[in-house]
């Protein structure tokens, strides 16, 4: 899949080890980092969701058509689908929702 990231700040956290580490520490970076290349493996957000890769789930009430993936508890990684062809997921932010 495609990704894109609803901020710049998001995006250098999911794509540089560095930032990632220095905001989050090195265990959280790594299963941040470990996500990202599963979601872009996979075809489709439902293929996630079907072989629970990630433990992939769609959101309910005011995170409506939203979905996350764990990352070290409680902590969520959240995005949307984007496309429906072609499939492109938007990633929203990593918090704990709970």
């Amino acid at each position: 899949m495609v990704i894109e990231y609803k901020t710049k700040s998001i995006e250098k956290v999911c794509t540089n080890a560095h930032e990632a580490t220095k905001k989050h520490g090195i265990k959280m970076a790594e299963k941040i980092h470990q996500r990202i290349g599963e979601i872009e493996a996979a075809e489709s957000v439902e293929m996630m969701i079907q072989f629970r890769i990630g433990r992939c789930h769609l959101l309910t009430g005011d995170r409506k058509q939203q979905y996350a993936v764990d990352l070290i508890h409680p902590y969520r990684l959240v995005f949307e689908k984007k496309g429906d062809e072609i499939q492109i997921v938007k990633i929203i932010e990593i918090v704990d929702y709970h």
